[in-house]
Protein backbone atom coordinates (compact mmCIF):
# COMPACT_ATOMS: atom_id res chain seq x y z
CA UNK A 1 0.00 0.00 0.00
CA UNK A 2 2.54 2.58 0.65
CA UNK A 3 3.99 2.45 -2.74
CA UNK A 4 0.74 2.80 -3.86
CA UNK A 5 0.25 5.63 -2.21
CA UNK A 6 4.14 7.09 -3.52
CA UNK A 7 2.69 7.14 -7.24
CA UNK A 8 -0.67 8.17 -6.01
CA UNK A 9 0.89 11.19 -4.39
CA UNK A 10 2.67 11.98 -7.76
CA UNK A 11 -1.10 11.95 -9.68
CA UNK A 12 -2.35 14.23 -7.27
CA UNK A 13 0.74 16.90 -8.19
CA UNK A 14 0.15 16.42 -11.58
CA UNK A 15 -3.56 17.03 -11.03
CA UNK A 16 -3.33 19.91 -9.43
CA UNK A 17 -1.43 21.72 -12.37
CA UNK A 18 -4.56 21.71 -13.85
CA UNK A 19 -6.56 24.21 -11.67
CA UNK A 20 -8.25 26.71 -12.93
CA UNK A 21 -7.77 25.26 -16.92
CA UNK A 22 -10.59 22.40 -16.37
CA UNK A 23 -13.96 23.68 -14.50
CA UNK A 24 -16.61 22.21 -14.45
CA UNK A 25 -14.62 19.02 -14.59
CA UNK A 26 -12.66 17.89 -12.10
CA UNK A 27 -8.70 17.89 -11.47
CA UNK A 28 -7.04 14.61 -12.42
CA UNK A 29 -3.48 13.17 -13.15
CA UNK A 30 -2.69 9.73 -14.26
CA UNK A 31 0.59 7.82 -14.36
CA UNK A 32 1.50 4.60 -15.74
CA UNK A 33 4.23 2.49 -14.22
CA UNK A 34 6.21 -0.39 -15.19
CA UNK A 35 8.55 -2.71 -13.58
CA UNK A 36 8.86 0.16 -10.54
CA UNK A 37 9.70 2.96 -13.19
CA UNK A 38 6.95 5.53 -14.00
CA UNK A 39 6.83 5.11 -17.89
CA UNK A 40 4.32 7.93 -18.86
CA UNK A 41 2.45 10.55 -16.93
CA UNK A 42 0.10 13.52 -17.73
CA UNK A 43 -2.91 15.41 -15.90
CA UNK A 44 -6.09 16.87 -17.52
CA UNK A 45 -4.93 20.54 -19.07
CA UNK A 46 -8.07 22.31 -20.38
CA UNK A 47 -11.88 21.35 -20.72
CA UNK A 48 -12.92 20.03 -23.29
CA UNK A 49 -9.43 18.40 -23.98
CA UNK A 50 -8.67 14.81 -23.51
CA UNK A 51 -8.75 13.68 -20.25
CA UNK A 52 -5.26 12.24 -18.01
CA UNK A 53 -5.53 8.73 -18.63
CA UNK A 54 -5.62 9.09 -22.44
CA UNK A 55 -2.66 11.37 -22.69
CA UNK A 56 -0.99 8.32 -20.51
CA UNK A 57 -1.75 6.37 -22.90
CA UNK A 58 -1.17 8.32 -25.91
CA UNK A 59 2.49 8.83 -24.32
CA UNK A 60 2.97 5.26 -23.99
CA UNK A 61 1.90 4.04 -27.49
CA UNK A 62 4.42 6.95 -28.79
CA UNK A 63 6.99 5.65 -27.08
CA UNK A 64 6.79 1.98 -27.05
CA UNK A 65 4.63 1.45 -30.56
CA UNK A 66 4.03 -2.42 -31.00
CA UNK A 67 5.62 -3.15 -27.43
CA UNK A 68 2.79 -0.75 -25.70
CA UNK A 69 0.01 -3.54 -25.66
CA UNK A 70 2.56 -6.11 -23.65
CA UNK A 71 3.68 -3.55 -21.55
CA UNK A 72 -0.24 -2.78 -20.83
CA UNK A 73 -0.57 -5.93 -19.54
CA UNK A 74 1.75 -5.71 -17.17
CA UNK A 75 1.54 -2.26 -15.77
CA UNK A 76 -0.34 -0.70 -13.28
CA UNK A 77 -1.75 2.42 -14.38
CA UNK A 78 -2.88 5.31 -11.08
CA UNK A 79 -5.80 8.00 -11.49
CA UNK A 80 -6.96 10.24 -8.62
CA UNK A 81 -10.48 9.72 -9.58
CA UNK A 82 -12.35 6.87 -10.68
CA UNK A 83 -12.03 6.95 -14.86
CA UNK A 84 -15.15 8.48 -16.98
CA UNK A 85 -17.83 5.43 -17.84
CA UNK A 86 -19.94 8.06 -19.99
CA UNK A 87 -19.62 10.17 -23.29
CA UNK A 88 -18.97 13.85 -22.44
CA UNK A 89 -16.74 15.77 -24.28
CA UNK A 90 -14.71 13.33 -24.97
CA UNK A 91 -14.91 9.11 -25.07
CA UNK A 92 -15.43 7.25 -21.57
CA UNK A 93 -11.90 6.46 -20.12
CA UNK A 94 -12.93 3.43 -18.39
CA UNK A 95 -13.39 2.31 -21.93
CA UNK A 96 -9.97 2.91 -23.02
CA UNK A 97 -8.30 1.06 -20.69
CA UNK A 98 -10.50 -1.77 -20.79
CA UNK A 99 -9.33 -2.16 -24.15
CA UNK A 100 -5.74 -1.62 -23.61
CA UNK A 101 -6.46 -4.43 -20.93
CA UNK A 102 -4.55 -2.83 -18.48
CA UNK A 103 -3.04 -5.29 -15.89
CA UNK A 104 -3.77 -2.99 -12.71
CA UNK A 105 -5.45 0.23 -12.19
CA UNK A 106 -5.63 2.00 -8.88
CA UNK A 107 -8.28 4.97 -8.03
CA UNK A 108 -8.14 7.41 -5.03
CA UNK A 109 -11.66 7.57 -4.93
CA UNK A 110 -15.04 7.33 -6.97
CA UNK A 111 -16.36 9.99 -9.11
CA UNK A 112 -19.49 11.54 -7.06
CA UNK A 113 -21.25 12.55 -10.36
CA UNK A 114 -24.18 9.85 -10.74
CA UNK A 115 -23.02 8.90 -14.55
CA UNK A 116 -19.84 7.85 -13.22
CA UNK A 117 -19.69 6.62 -9.61
CA UNK A 118 -19.02 2.99 -9.64
CA UNK A 119 -19.58 2.94 -13.21
CA UNK A 120 -16.31 3.14 -14.43
CA UNK A 121 -14.93 0.89 -11.95
CA UNK A 122 -17.57 -1.75 -12.95
CA UNK A 123 -16.27 -1.46 -16.69
CA UNK A 124 -13.07 -1.78 -16.16
CA UNK A 125 -13.97 -5.05 -13.93
CA UNK A 126 -15.66 -6.60 -16.17
CA UNK A 127 -12.75 -6.16 -18.75
CA UNK A 128 -10.78 -8.39 -16.56
CA UNK A 129 -8.94 -5.83 -14.78
CA UNK A 130 -7.70 -5.47 -11.19
CA UNK A 131 -9.02 -1.82 -9.26
CA UNK A 132 -7.61 -0.90 -6.19
CA UNK A 133 -9.82 1.50 -4.48
CA UNK A 134 -9.53 4.08 -1.84
CA UNK A 135 -5.89 5.12 -2.26
CA UNK A 136 -5.14 8.89 -0.71
CA UNK A 137 -9.06 9.29 -1.17
CA UNK A 138 -9.72 12.13 1.19
CA UNK A 139 -6.21 13.99 -0.44
CA UNK A 140 -7.99 13.27 -4.08
CA UNK A 141 -11.85 14.65 -2.09
CA UNK A 142 -10.24 17.40 -0.82
CA UNK A 143 -8.21 18.62 -4.48
CA UNK A 144 -11.75 18.39 -5.54
CA UNK A 145 -13.53 19.93 -3.00
CA UNK A 146 -14.69 22.56 -6.26
CA UNK A 147 -16.36 19.62 -8.15
CA UNK A 148 -17.95 17.38 -5.23
CA UNK A 149 -19.50 21.04 -3.60
CA UNK A 150 -20.88 21.60 -7.52
CA UNK A 151 -22.46 18.14 -7.96
CA UNK A 152 -23.56 17.57 -4.90
CA UNK A 153 -25.07 20.77 -3.51
CA UNK A 154 -25.34 22.15 -6.88
CA UNK A 155 -24.02 25.26 -6.36
CA UNK A 156 -20.34 26.82 -6.74
CA UNK A 157 -17.81 26.47 -4.28
CA UNK A 158 -17.87 29.89 -2.42
CA UNK A 159 -14.33 31.65 -0.82
CA UNK A 160 -14.99 34.28 1.01
CA UNK A 161 -11.95 37.06 1.21
CA UNK A 162 -11.35 40.35 2.67
CA UNK A 163 -8.80 42.27 4.12
CA UNK A 164 -9.01 43.63 7.72
CA UNK A 165 -6.40 46.08 9.65
CA UNK A 166 -5.01 45.12 13.15
CA UNK A 167 -8.10 46.38 15.07
CA UNK A 168 -11.09 45.18 13.05
CA UNK A 169 -11.70 47.46 10.02
CA UNK A 170 -12.13 46.74 6.48
CA UNK A 171 -13.02 49.77 4.98
CA UNK A 172 -13.44 53.71 5.77
CA UNK A 173 -16.51 54.38 7.31
CA UNK A 174 -17.70 57.20 4.23
CA UNK A 175 -17.16 54.36 1.83
CA UNK A 176 -13.95 55.52 0.23
CA UNK A 177 -11.16 53.84 -1.09
CA UNK A 178 -8.49 52.89 1.53
CA UNK A 179 -5.85 50.10 0.64
CA UNK A 180 -5.07 47.72 3.29
CA UNK A 181 -2.57 45.13 2.42
CA UNK A 182 0.79 45.01 0.96
CA UNK A 183 1.72 44.52 -2.89
CA UNK A 184 2.37 40.54 -1.78
CA UNK A 185 -0.85 40.17 -0.56
CA UNK A 186 -2.03 41.94 -3.95
CA UNK A 187 -0.20 39.56 -5.97
CA UNK A 188 -1.99 36.45 -4.40
CA UNK A 189 -4.75 37.58 -4.05
CA UNK A 190 -4.65 37.67 -8.65
CA UNK A 191 -3.22 34.56 -7.82
CA UNK A 192 -6.25 33.16 -6.55
CA UNK A 193 -8.67 34.75 -9.32
CA UNK A 194 -6.54 33.01 -11.89
CA UNK A 195 -7.42 29.66 -9.98
CA UNK A 196 -10.83 30.09 -9.49
CA UNK A 197 -14.48 30.76 -12.51
CA UNK A 198 -15.78 33.75 -11.30
CA UNK A 199 -15.55 36.44 -8.56
CA UNK A 200 -18.23 38.62 -6.83
CA UNK A 201 -18.72 42.10 -5.55
CA UNK A 202 -21.74 44.29 -4.72
CA UNK A 203 -22.49 48.12 -5.67
CA UNK A 204 -20.79 50.03 -3.19
CA UNK A 205 -17.64 47.93 -3.48
CA UNK A 206 -18.04 48.87 -7.56
CA UNK A 207 -18.69 52.11 -7.02
CA UNK A 208 -16.04 52.79 -4.35
CA UNK A 209 -13.60 51.09 -5.66
CA UNK A 210 -14.11 51.05 -9.40
CA UNK A 211 -12.17 47.38 -9.63
CA UNK A 212 -11.26 45.13 -12.63
CA UNK A 213 -11.02 42.01 -10.85
CA UNK A 214 -8.54 40.76 -13.25
CA UNK A 215 -5.14 38.83 -12.56
CA UNK A 216 -2.76 41.69 -14.22
CA UNK A 217 -0.55 41.13 -11.07
CA UNK A 218 -0.68 36.95 -12.46
CA UNK A 219 -0.14 34.81 -15.22
CA UNK A 220 -3.34 33.34 -15.79
CA UNK A 221 -7.02 34.07 -17.13
CA UNK A 222 -9.05 36.14 -15.99
CA UNK A 223 -12.52 35.13 -13.72
CA UNK A 224 -15.62 35.55 -14.79
CA UNK A 225 -17.07 38.53 -13.17
CA UNK A 226 -20.29 39.22 -11.18
CA UNK A 227 -21.75 41.95 -9.83
CA UNK A 228 -24.80 42.34 -7.33
CA UNK A 229 -26.45 45.93 -8.52
CA UNK A 230 -30.23 45.68 -7.77
CA UNK A 231 -31.14 49.21 -9.10
CA UNK A 232 -28.46 48.97 -11.98
CA UNK A 233 -26.43 51.94 -10.19
CA UNK A 234 -22.96 50.97 -11.83
CA UNK A 235 -22.80 52.83 -15.08
CA UNK A 236 -21.51 51.61 -18.47
CA UNK A 237 -18.49 53.19 -17.92
CA UNK A 238 -17.38 51.01 -14.96
CA UNK A 239 -14.10 49.13 -15.44
CA UNK A 240 -16.72 46.03 -14.06
CA UNK A 241 -18.70 46.26 -17.61
CA UNK A 242 -15.71 47.67 -20.03
CA UNK A 243 -16.43 44.08 -22.02
CA UNK A 244 -12.80 42.28 -21.58
CA UNK A 245 -14.25 39.59 -19.61
CA UNK A 246 -17.49 38.18 -18.91
CA UNK A 247 -19.51 39.96 -16.38
CA UNK A 248 -22.80 38.91 -14.71
CA UNK A 249 -24.80 41.41 -13.17
CA UNK A 250 -27.76 40.13 -11.08
CA UNK A 251 -30.55 42.94 -10.67
CA UNK A 252 -33.77 43.45 -10.20
CA UNK A 253 -35.24 44.51 -13.55
CA UNK A 254 -33.13 43.99 -16.51
CA UNK A 255 -33.00 40.78 -18.75
CA UNK A 256 -30.70 41.21 -21.32
CA UNK A 257 -27.18 40.15 -23.18
CA UNK A 258 -24.96 43.56 -24.10
CA UNK A 259 -21.44 42.30 -25.37
CA UNK A 260 -19.64 40.21 -22.85
CA UNK A 261 -22.36 41.39 -20.23
CA UNK A 262 -25.09 39.49 -19.33
CA UNK A 263 -27.85 41.15 -17.12
CA UNK A 264 -29.99 38.67 -15.04
CA UNK A 265 -33.23 39.97 -13.10
CA UNK A 266 -33.89 38.30 -10.29
CA UNK A 267 -37.89 37.81 -9.39
CA UNK A 268 -38.62 39.09 -4.93
CA UNK A 269 -34.67 40.52 -5.73
CA UNK A 270 -34.12 40.67 -1.53
CA UNK A 271 -35.55 36.80 -1.05
CA UNK A 272 -33.05 34.54 -0.78
CA UNK A 273 -30.63 36.46 -2.75
CA UNK A 274 -27.40 34.27 -2.18
CA UNK A 275 -29.63 31.38 -2.62
CA UNK A 276 -30.55 32.29 -6.23
CA UNK A 277 -27.92 34.17 -7.25
CA UNK A 278 -25.34 30.46 -7.03
CA UNK A 279 -27.96 28.21 -8.21
CA UNK A 280 -28.01 30.29 -11.26
CA UNK A 281 -24.16 30.77 -11.22
CA UNK A 282 -24.52 26.63 -11.26
CA UNK A 283 -26.78 26.27 -13.86
CA UNK A 284 -23.99 28.58 -15.80
CA UNK A 285 -21.21 26.05 -14.56
CA UNK A 286 -19.63 27.98 -12.65
CA UNK A 287 -17.27 25.76 -10.17
CA UNK A 288 -16.70 28.04 -7.59
CA UNK A 289 -16.48 31.80 -6.62
CA UNK A 290 -14.72 34.52 -4.92
CA UNK A 291 -16.91 36.74 -2.84
CA UNK A 292 -14.34 40.09 -2.83
CA UNK A 293 -17.52 42.19 -1.68
CA UNK A 294 -17.91 44.95 1.26
CA UNK A 295 -19.21 44.08 4.35
CA UNK A 296 -22.97 43.91 3.29
CA UNK A 297 -22.07 40.81 0.58
CA UNK A 298 -20.34 39.05 2.71
CA UNK A 299 -22.69 38.45 5.53
CA UNK A 300 -25.46 38.02 3.10
CA UNK A 301 -23.21 34.51 2.56
CA UNK A 302 -22.17 34.11 5.80
CA UNK A 303 -25.44 34.62 7.19
CA UNK A 304 -27.03 32.35 4.93
CA UNK A 305 -24.44 30.02 5.77
CA UNK A 306 -23.17 29.45 2.15
CA UNK A 307 -19.79 29.73 2.15
CA UNK A 308 -17.05 27.16 2.05
CA UNK A 309 -13.89 28.68 2.80
CA UNK A 310 -12.58 32.30 4.42
CA UNK A 311 -9.35 33.92 3.55
CA UNK A 312 -8.78 36.60 5.69
CA UNK A 313 -5.65 38.87 5.61
CA UNK A 314 -4.70 41.27 8.54
CA UNK A 315 -2.61 44.20 8.31
CA UNK A 316 -0.81 45.76 10.59
CA UNK A 317 -2.14 49.43 10.19
CA UNK A 318 -4.66 50.63 12.90
CA UNK A 319 -7.45 52.67 12.27
CA UNK A 320 -9.33 53.97 15.16
CA UNK A 321 -12.74 53.41 13.15
CA UNK A 322 -14.72 52.59 10.11
CA UNK A 323 -16.54 49.67 8.90
CA UNK A 324 -15.98 46.47 11.11
CA UNK A 325 -14.78 43.17 9.06
CA UNK A 326 -17.30 40.38 9.24
CA UNK A 327 -16.90 37.96 11.78
CA UNK A 328 -17.22 34.35 9.98
CA UNK A 329 -18.17 31.57 13.04
CA UNK A 330 -15.31 29.11 12.52
CA UNK A 331 -11.95 27.80 13.41
CA UNK A 332 -8.78 29.10 12.35
CA UNK A 333 -6.89 27.04 10.21
CA UNK A 334 -4.21 27.42 8.35
CA UNK A 335 -2.23 31.19 9.18
CA UNK A 336 0.90 32.47 7.64
CA UNK A 337 2.67 35.48 6.80
CA UNK A 338 2.24 37.22 3.29
CA UNK A 339 4.38 39.90 3.23
CA UNK A 340 3.70 42.74 5.95
CA UNK A 341 0.22 40.68 6.52
CA UNK A 342 -0.96 37.56 8.24
CA UNK A 343 -3.26 35.60 6.43
CA UNK A 344 -5.67 33.28 8.19
CA UNK A 345 -7.72 30.18 6.01
CA UNK A 346 -11.09 29.17 7.92
CA UNK A 347 -13.03 26.42 6.59
CA UNK A 348 -16.63 26.33 6.89
CA UNK A 349 -16.84 22.64 7.62
CA UNK A 350 -13.56 22.11 9.30
CA UNK A 351 -13.59 18.36 9.74
CA UNK A 352 -13.26 18.20 5.78
CA UNK A 353 -10.37 20.58 5.31
CA UNK A 354 -8.46 17.83 8.41
CA UNK A 355 -8.92 14.88 5.28
CA UNK A 356 -6.51 17.30 3.49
Amino acid sequence: MQEHEVYMRRCLELARLGMGMVSPNPMVGAVLVHDGKIVAENYHQRFGGPHAEVLVIEEALAKYGDGAAALFRNSTMYVSLEPCAHYGKTPPCAKLLAEHQLGEVVVACRDPFDQVNGKGIAMMKEAGIQVIEGVLADASQWLNRRFTTRVGQQRPYVILKWAQTADGYMAPADSTQRWITGAEAKQLVHRWRSEEDAVLVGTQTALADNPRLNVREWKGKDPKRVLIDKHLAVGTTAHLLDGSTETIVFNATRTDWEGSNKYIALEDFDWYLPQKILFQLYLMDIQSIIIEGGRKTLDLFIGANLWDEARVFTSPQVWGGGIAAPICHAVEAESRQVGVDRLDIYYRNNEQHSTS
